[in-house]
């Protein structure tokens, strides 16, 4: 498979130290491709069971658009506290490695040089590591993190970690509601607008998949059709019980 353009860059020394001098950088694209599935699924969920339930248009656009802010405002705060939850865990982490060293320094030690010993180093190079691991408490404390724990020490921002998730979501989200807005001001332009929510979600599922595919090194409708399957599968599944339960209506 041909290597993404994004995973190719510069190795000259200078651009090296520049690279690395800027730090890691956390990418917010698992948060917005969460929200843009999300929010397209959960509202076309919201679409197909009320056109299966066979309510109005108006039904539809009130039901979808309160989806759109309540589900979506309710996704983007989760995220928000759960990466927020990290940052917390992470310097609740650190303080306790801070405390182990200060009060055993010897035993923390002898965790640095199992750790590298499963790294492969042995020897004199193993004793050289630990020296100069041990010998800066803030770079011993971010190797235990990391290497004991298994902790990144670069969590993602909570505000964009929300906000990515509340956008895409609501962007995507009231893709499925497009035709009704149109049928209802318009009702001669569009006849049946279901068929176009359908038509509209399953072009918005194939986008989201196709866009997701380059950076996951995947051939963009591969992703596209992935997205696409199991987005309408799910889409079914609400117009069905939606369908299964009109007569309560």
């Amino acid at each position: 498979m041909r290597k993404s353009s994004l995973y190719q860059h510069s190795h000259n020394p200078q651009d090296i130290a520049e690279r690395l001098a800027q730090g890691p950088r956390y990418s917010y694209l698992r948060d917005f491709i969460y929200g843009a599935i999300d929010g397209t699924i959960t509202t076309f969920a919201v679409v197909a069971g009320v056109a299966g339930a066979h309510l109005s248009s108006k039904v539809v656009i009130v039901l979808g658009m309160a989806n759109l802010i309540a589900d979506g405002f309710s996704m983007a705060i989760s995220n928000f506290f759960g990466t927020r939850s990290e940052r917390e865990q992470l310097d609740m982490a650190r303080k306790i490695e801070h405390e182990h060293i200060k009060n055993d320094p010897e035993g923390e030690k002898e965790e640095i040089r199992q750790i590298f010993a499963k790294k492969g180093f042995s020897g004199k190079n193993l004793d050289s590591a630990v020296d100069v691991i041990t010998s800066d408490i803030e770079r011993w404390v971010s190797i235990m993190l990391q290497d004991e724990i298994g902790m990144k020490l670069h969590p993602a921002s909570p505000w964009r970690a929300g906000l990515s998730t509340f956008t895409a979501f609501a962007l995507a989200g009231a893709v499925p509601l497009i035709s009704y807005i149109i049928n209802l001001f318009s009702p001669q332009f569009i006849g049946e607008p279901f068929i176009g929510s359908a038509i509209l979600t399953g072009i918005t599922f194939f986008m989201i998949g196709s866009l997701k595919g380059p950076f996951v090194l995947k051939s963009w409708w591969q992703s596209g059709l992935e997205t696409f399957c199991a987005g309408m599968a799910a889409s079914l599944i609400a117009y069905y019980i939606g369908y299964s339960l009109r007569s309560l209506v």
